[in-house]
C-alpha cells in the first residue's frame, strides 16, 4: 500500500507542474491574443499584417513541431530554454493565435451604436477601445477564453516529450516501474478532468462578475 501512494505522490508533483505550466501558459498566451487580436483590428496596415501572420502561421502549424523548435532549435540560435520555458513559450504562443481571433471577433461585435456614442463624445480611438468598447468586449471573449484555457490544460501533456516532469510524464514513469497502465493514466484522467473543472467555474463567476452592469447595451 505504501508504494501505490509513493507513486500516487509522484503524481501529484506531477500535477503541481501542470498547473504551473497551464497558469503560466495562459497568461502568456492572454497577453498574446490582446497583442495580436487589437492588432488585427489596429488601422495601421503593418501592425495589421504582422499580427495575421502570427495568427495563421500558429494556427497552421503543429503544436508539436513548435514546442520542438523551442527546445532543440533555438538553442542553436543562442536562446537556450528550459523545458518549462520551452512549454510555456510553445503553448502561449499556439493558444495566443487563436485567442487573438476571439478578441478581433469580440471587438467587432460590439453594436454600431456604441462607437458612433464615442464619436459623439469626441473621444479617440484609443480612449474609446479602453473605456467603452474593451469592457463590454472583454465579457463576450470569457466563454472561449475559458474553452481555450481547458484546451492548453491538456495540450500540457505535450511537454513531456521534452523530458518535463508534468503529471502525465509521472504517470509514464510509474506506468514503467510497474508495469500498470490503469492506476496511473486514471488518476491523470480524473486530476485533468479536476483541472478543468476548476478553470470552468473560476471563468464563469469572473463572467458573471463582469457581466453586472452591461446588460443591454451590446447590439
Amino acid at each position: 500500500m505504501d508504494i501505490w501512494l509513493g507513486y500516487l505522490t509522484l503524481i501529484l508533483q506531477g500535477a503541481l507542474v501542470t498547473a504551473q505550466l497551464t497558469a503560466l501558459g495562459c497568461l502568456f498566451a492572454l497577453a498574446m491574443a490582446f497583442l495580436a487580436g487589437l492588432g488585427r483590428v489596429s488601422a495601421v496596415a503593418p501592425v495589421r499584417w504582422l499580427a495575421a501572420a502570427y495568427v495563421e502561421f500558429f494556427r497552421g502549424t503543429s503544436i508539436f513541431v513548435q514546442l520542438f523548435w523551442a527546445y532543440y532549435v533555438l538553442p542553436l540560435m543562442g536562446l537556450e530554454l528550459s523545458p518549462m520555458q520551452a512549454g510555456v513559450l510553445a503553448l502561449g504562443l499556439n493558444v495566443g493565435a487563436y485567442g487573438a481571433e476571439v478578441v478581433r471577433g469580440a471587438v467587432e461585435a460590439i453594436g454600431r451604436e456604441q462607437r458612433e456614442a464615442c464619436v459623439a463624445l469626441n473621444l479617440t480611438r484609443a480612449q474609446s477601445l479602453r473605456h467603452v468598447i474593451l469592457p463590454q468586449a472583454v465579457v463576450v471573449m470569457l466563454p472561449t477564453f475559458g474553452n481555450n484555457a481547458i484546451e492548453l490544460l491538456k495540450a500540457t501533456a505535450i511537454v513531456s516529450l521534452v523530458s518535463l516532469a508534468d503529471m502525465t510524464f509521472q504517470a509514464q514513469v510509474v506506468r514503467s516501474q510497474t508495469g500498470s497502465t490503469a492506476f496511473p493514466f486514471l488518476t491523470i484522467l480524473v486530476l485533468y478532468f479536476l483541472m478543468s473543472s476548476v478553470i470552468t467555474l473560476l471563468v464563469r463567476a469572473l463572467e458573471r462578475r463582469m457581466s453586472r452592469g452591461f446588460e443591454g447595451t451590446r447590439a
